[in-house]
Formats: structure tokens, sequence, C-alpha cells
């Protein structure tokens, strides 16, 4: 029998929820379904600016993926990572009364080990090998070297942060190859990573590093680390047709959460999920670079559907569709398209 994935429930290693904030302190955030290791919080209702969390630098301590602001301790904020989700205070970034709230949360290894594999050693890994995840922090030394990233099979997708310097959050996806970065806290375009990565993409052990500040600055660092499951996660490109009948993209199952940025385009990223659209076409869309509320689906036109194998764009909007461009994309499953069983799922 054919191996359709290893993964039959994928909401036990990616899940988002949804509440409104109440303002009172501790209030457990539940229906995640397991102990987060990175939790990534947007008010949806108000502008306000995205926080992000993980088990490594320790509940309470956020950074913002909109901004290149450097790791701030913020005790009201999401307090602790609990069995079945997170515990907010009363931090109008993640629990203010009457506002609604999103948070997608990813399982990696909980607090996790030294990773020696490399020329630089990490302080912490947190590696789920079956859900393709890894969270490494290392002590930067301005120099280029190598990093472990425990996973055994080489990422796909990375995003790094130097915590204590106000440095864009960087990010290596392999359809854009080792020799360009793109920025995860604004709209530009992808341009030439010189050196950063070392002209090196990553192995199934090893991460390349330049010396540069927003790399491997001499500061601690953070860097979150994926690569595809066959029915749970997928990173991958397709090119636009500016057209309302737009391209389908394959993923092998039916998404649950799907990012995507124009590579050759001034333009944001954008980011759906079928907690906050429930049917086609999923027209709700939040920005990761930008602190903007969450778009009124009734204003808006068609932007995409989610379907049993992948995604169909619905616009010819430059920053979905437009003609000719090039798009890369991060997704997660809500259903592998055929679990182990040989089961095919539903469309939505």
């Amino acid at each position: 029998m054919a191996v359709y994935t290893t993964i039959n429930d994928p909401s036990l290693y990616f899940n988002t929820v949804l509440w409104t904030g109440n303002d009172t302190t501790a209030t457990a955030i539940t229906g995640v379904g397991f102990q987060p290791d990175m939790t990534w919080i947007k008010e949806r209702s108000e502008v306000r600016s995205h926080v992000l969390f993980d088990v490594i630098r320790g509940a309470t301590v956020q950074l913002n993926p909109n901004d290149t602001a450097t790791d701030a301790t913020v005790a009201e904020s999401l307090q602790s990572f609990d069995a079945d989700g997170f515990t907010v205070g009363d931090a109008t970034s993640v629990n203010k009364s009457g506002e609604t709230y999103v948070g997608w949360n990813w399982k990696a290894n909980g607090a996790g080990s030294a990773n020696t594999d490399g020329s630089i050693n990490t302080t912490a890994t947190s590696a789920n090998t079956t859900a393709g995840f890894s969270i490494n922090q290392w002590d930067g030394s301005d120099a280029d070297g190598t990093l472990g990233h425990g996973l055994g099979v080489a990422p796909r997708f990375i995003i790094i942060k130097n915590q204590d310097s106000a440095e864009s959050w960087y990010v290596y996806h392999e359809s854009m190859g080792n020799g360009n970065k793109m920025s995860l806290s604004d709209t530009s375009a992808a341009s030439s990573a010189a050196d950063w990565w070392q002209d090196t993409s990553p192995t199934d052990t090893l991460i390349y590093l330049s010396g540069v500040d927003g790399i491997n600055g001499n500061n601690d660092m953070i860097n979150y680390c994926w690569h595809d499951v066959q029915g749970f996660s997928k990173f991958g490109s397709y090119i636009g047709n500016g057209s309302a009948d737009g391209p389908f993209i394959y993923t092998g199952f039916r998404p649950a959460y799907v990012m995507y940025k124009t590579v050759d385009q001034v333009d944001n990223w954008e980011v759906h999920d079928n907690k906050r659209d429930t049917v086609n076409p999923m027209d709700t869309v939040l920005y990761p670079n930008a602190t903007n509320a969450e778009s009124d689906p009734a204003s808006t036109t068609d932007r995409l559907d989610f379907l049993s194998n992948g995604f169909k764009m619905r616009t010819a909007s430059s920053d979905y569709n437009g003609s000719g461009n090039d798009y890369i994309y991060a997704a997660f499953a809500e259903a592998p398209f055929v679990n182990s069983e040989g089961v095919p799922c539903n469309a939505k």
C-alpha cells in the first residue's frame, strides 16, 4: 500500500484557536489539543502588533513578527504553555475586553537541549522530527559558521531573528534558493543575500550562516525551521496568472493554514486559516508584516479556496496572483488528502 501520510491527525502538531478578550489575568485559552512550543497571536479586531512566544525563550517573552523590535518581557502577556493551550494575562496584545484574537500553535519538543552538530553549538534545540519543526537558540558570533537544527531532514523554510538587536526577521525559503533572502517583517521583495547562507543550502543536519547581524550577530539568536512532511506541511512556490481563475497549488492535504508572499514585488505577506474562515472562499486575511486589523470579508473579493488536496487562487490581485509573479508559501494541514488507511478526506 502507498504511504500517503505519517500524520493522520495534523491538529496534534499544528492548530489555530480563536477567543474574545475579557481583560482578566490568568485566562486559559484551551482547545489547541496539545501543549504548544510556539504560539503566534494577533488581535483581529484592532490595529495592534503580532506577538510570538516560544518555549525556549520562555512564556512572557515576546517578539513582534511585524517589526524589528528586540525581545520584551511582558508579565501579563502569554503567561504559560499548558496541556491543551496556554494562559494569557490582561495585556491588550492578548486579552483586551471585547476584542477578538487568533492564536496559531506549533508543537516542537519541549524545552530541548543543546545541539553540537555544527561549529556553533545551540544553547537549546527543540526538534519535532515527526512534524518537521524545530526551534533553535544560540549565541551568535559575528562570524561564518554552521548550526545544527535537529530535524534529520534539510529545512525548506527558516525564519531567523536577532533577539537583542533591531534587525528584521530574515527568511530562507528553498524556492528562492541559497542566494536570496526576504524579510518577514516588511513588504520588500526578495534580494540577493550575497553570502548570507554561505551560498550553501541546509543539509539534513546543518544550516550555513554568515556573520551578519541579522543571521549570526554577536547576540542571542533564535530561528524556526520547517521541512515538508507528506500530508501535513508543504513549502513551495507558484506562478500567478492574473486571473480570477487562478492557479491550483497541490499540497497533498486540505490546508488549515496558508501563508504566502510575492517574491519579485513589494507587497504584504498574507495569512489565511480554517478557523477564521470556515467555508470557501477564504476572504479573511491578516498580514504578518503589519499591525492591520483583520479584513472584513463582506468588503473584499474572493481570495482563495482551501481544497481537499491544496488551494486555488480566486483573484487577479497582485498580492495573491499577479500575472507572471513568483510566490512562495508555507502551508499546514487540516487533514491529509488520503490518510494512512487509504481513506480520502472531504473538500470544504
